[in-house]
């Protein structure tokens, strides 16, 4: 039996059995963790008020050899979330968000970048920030976290610099030059600007970004390029992603 304790961000909370929940975490040290907070559903509860989506918190837990689930035995609220509860919209790009981090992180495997990007999407979110920004500046460098979108320098095909635009492989696989893109019989169009948008991640936090921010344009462009590579990866959409579009979509009706 180990005992664990640290500060985590908050991914998911869903029910189990009558009273009981499971909580789905972040941590720097041990990356994804998923235990069960027992009796966290009854009315006045040790947990009560605790368990929020996105929230920080210091979370102790119990870890037992073979099990698959830790039990958790500690949570104290350190930062709460306020500002992306206020309306659905902000409950929406949140879970979008936090199943995002659920997918890639890894159980067991120390997070600290992860866990930095994690928490400063939070912070600029509840700052106020414009949010297509801090969404597409959060995908971009979560796939970049997880290996899959490198930095745009040149194409790896034939080494051109991408300065003047790109195309993404009609694959979803990634990015090259528009000559090597006809070459492999297709891919859309990538603008410079957008490239740009990725090289200035590497160099500026979300903050500088907000101060000189990309036209909605760009953030749209990149927002499509971003999903067509995600999908290739993962081989699915993020089920929140679609749940989100879905209930905007109707709500503009």
């Amino acid at each position: 039996m180990k005992i664990h304790q640290a500060e985590a961000l908050i991914l998911e909370v869903s029910d189990l059995a009558e009273a009981d929940r499971i909580v789905t975490f972040l941590t720097r040290e041990e990356g994804k963790v998923r235990g069960v907070a027992r009796g966290a559903k009854r009315r006045f509860s040790r947990f009560a008020g605790e368990l929020q989506p996105l929230a920080k918190a210091r979370i102790g837990w119990v870890e037992k050899e073979g099990r698959d689930l830790v039990r958790i035995s500690a949570v104290e609220l350190v930062r709460p979330v306020k500002v992306l509860q206020l309306e659905l919209e902000g409950i929406l790009l949140g879970a979008t968000i936090a199943e995002q981090v659920a997918l890639f992180a890894q159980e067991g495997e120390p997070a600290e970048v992860l866990y930095r990007l994690l928490d400063a999407t939070i912070e600029a979110l509840e700052a106020g920030r414009d949010r297509d920004l801090v969404a597409r500046y959060f995908e971009s460098w979560l796939l970049r976290t997880a290996g899959i979108f490198p930095p745009p320098v040149e194409c790896p095909s034939c080494g051109r610099d991408f300065a003047g635009g790109a195309a993404l492989l009609a694959s979803g696989e990634g990015l090259v030059c528009r000559d090597c893109a006809r070459t492999a019989h297709g891919g859309a169009p990538v603008s410079a600007a957008a490239v740009a948008f990725w090289r200035r991640i590497g160099r500026e936090n979300i903050e500088a970004m907000a101060a000189d921010p990309p036209s909605p344009a760009v953030l749209a462009e990149v927002a499509s390029a971003i999903g067509r590579i995600r999908r290739h990866f993962l081989q699915h959409e993020v089920r929140s992603l679609t749940v989100m579009e879905r209930t905007l979509a109707g709500l503009e009706r």
